[in-house]
């Protein structure tokens, strides 16, 4: 199928790794012309290189830091001089991945840990929409995909769950009010995703319970109904499809991905 996405511009958050690089290289191989916003400048330039490489498309790094105003809007600014227009796609990844580390309980939830999460993951892909959307209504089309979660499901980590679901909130509520403008939003929830940080933490975690590692990541499959350690790359293929003119039908709806979630109806 042909997505239709040749020619187009696109900034994904969290670009430089994770999630958020299957995405940037999922569009490249597409056609798009991608920047990665991302802290680390040496993981920007790295990311950036390999992409290009491998796509022979325009993909550039632009640093910048997503609970900063003035920051996003330089980042945007400089996204849009290095890819020569209007960028008219959106994927907002930039936040720190659950599902690995143990949640924290009640007593140990701070103030300060919780408005982090939410200035990060909320605030942060919220900053990143105001700034793209009026180029997006100027062109009378758009994509924003805002990457979450599966916490937004389920319980045990109420800070993951808050966070899942005002993302989610926030998706719907752009959608209803960019749909007529031509620019379809949507939320991705992924669960526990094979990245590049999957390795070292298997590992950590085969070692602390005397397991092989092709057992710790059974365990971690077998939360899914495919009994499958979905990849980035997967969860990438999705989003691709998410960012094309062909998904005009979806809207402002939560698009799991995650191999399925046992015994849960959704409707």
């Amino acid at each position: 199928m042909d997505l239709q996405l040749l020619g187009k511009r696109a900034l994904v958050t969290g670009g430089s790794r994770g999630i958020g690089k299957a995405v940037a290289r999922a569009l490249a191989l597409e056609g798009v012309d991608v920047a990665l916003l991302a802290r680390d400048a040496g993981r920007l330039a790295s990311a950036a290189a390999e992409l290009a490489a491998a796509s022979g498309r325009t993909v550039v790094g632009v640093r910048g830091d997503t609970t900063d105003d003035a920051s996003v809007r330089a980042a945007v600014a400089a996204a849009t001089r290095a890819l020569g227009g209007p960028i008219t796609i959106l994927v907002n990844a930039a936040a720190e991945p659950a599902g690995f580390a143990a949640p924290p309980r009640l007593g140990e939830i701070r103030p300060e840990y919780l408005h982090a999460e939410i200035d990060t993951k909320v605030m942060g892909y919220l900053r990143c929409a105001r700034e793209l959307v009026p180029g997006m209504q100027a062109a009378g089309w758009g994509r924003i995909v805002n990457i979450s979660g599966l916490a937004a499901r389920q319980t045990g980590s109420a800070v993951g769950s808050i966070r899942n679901v005002a993302v989610a909130a926030l998706t719907k509520n752009l959608a209803d009010e960019l749909g007529p403008a031509g620019i379809n939003v949507t939320v991705v929830h992924p669960g526990i995703t094979r990245t590049e940080r999957t390795a070292p933490l298997v590992a950590a975690r085969a070692a602390a319970q005397g397991l092989a590692p092709e057992a710790v990541e059974a365990q971690m499959a077998a939360a899914n109904s495919i009994n499958h350690l979905v990849s980035a790359e997967e969860v990438a293929d999705v989003v691709a499809f998410l960012c094309s003119p062909r998904s005009r039908a979806i809207h402002g709806d939560a698009i799991a991905a995650g191999g399925g979630t046992p015994k849960a109806i959704h409707y």
